[in-house]
């Protein structure tokens, strides 16, 4: 039964049911479930709905009728959609407390951002580009929040890189991807070239997006993102060095520089 949440006139109770509509000339009541004619609780119906109605206070199970209101309640009989609740209090609405909640609980899910890899590694030269890219995939995780199954997709969006020297690129898109061997040495769209001789960590920041889903709902986009920061990887930067020898390798095989 489709409806919002309502404050019974006569009973004082809170529940679901299309009532105070304008210009509705239905009347709308409830009867409770799980009394037998004499009043009395039955207990093997309440076994059988036990915690169906949890989302409030005093949570009572019943069946909604209507019927024309000019008739009176009495022949309201007609009933409507399944068995649903009605409450002491209005309970909360449990969507709209998972939506203001659902952007920092993404903010804490262990979320893994990604490993970073190096172009040539451990060691690189200076002067020359050492291709550095990240590989980082879409994760799922299921939690539970006020009672309410979520499960929550992320998705890597953007990459910030730390080269460790005091230089920086990001965030960007594009996450870089490896060279065959041949290729090491060229500039990528997230390689770096060092300076400087030295050991550097290099530090990766990815960027996720998400959705969620309530209870096997529709997903639903997560007003915000997530940064989550991958483990650094430390590159040795050395310096080369060409010597000329006078021995030709030819006729010396084991000379210097040979």
């Amino acid at each position: 039964m489709d409806g919002e949440w309502h404050l019974d006139p006569v009973s004082g109770m809170w529940g679901v049911a299309p009532v105070n509509q304008a210009d509705d000339p239905n009347g709308y009541r409830y009867e409770p479930v799980c009394f037998d004619r004499e009043g009395n609780i039955d207990v093997q119906c309440r076994v059988r709905y036990d915690g169906r109605c949890e989302d409030g206070e005093d949570g009572e199970l019943v069946q909604w009728y209507t019927g024309l209101r000019q008739l009176g309640s009495s022949a309201w009989n007609t009933p409507i959609g399944e068995l649903s609740c009605i409450y002491s209090e209005e309970p909360m609405d449990v969507l709209e407390e998972i939506a203001g909640r659902i952007l920092s609980e993404f903010r804490l899910l262990p979320i893994n951002a990604g490993s970073v890899s190096l172009q040539p590694s451990p060691h690189t030269l200076v002067g020359a580009n050492t291709n550095v890219y990240a590989t980082a995939g879409d994760q799922s995780f299921s939690i539970e929040l006020f009672g309410q199954e979520v499960v929550v997709e992320a998705f890597p969006t953007e990459y910030t890189w730390t080269y460790g020297d005091g230089s920086s690129l990001g965030p960007v898109a594009n996450p870089g991807g490896p060279l065959p061997a041949d290729r090491w040495g060229e500039q990528t769209a997230t390689s770096h070239l060092y300076a400087q001789t030295g050991d550097f960590n290099v530090s990766l920041t990815t960027t996720f997006r998400g959705t969620y889903s309530v209870n096997g709902g529709p997903a639903i986009p997560i007003p915000g993102t997530g940064s989550f920061t991958a483990s650094p990887v430390t590159i040795s930067v050395w310096r080369s060095v060409v010597n000329n020898y006078a021995d030709n390798c030819l006729e010396n095989p084991s000379g210097a520089g040979c």
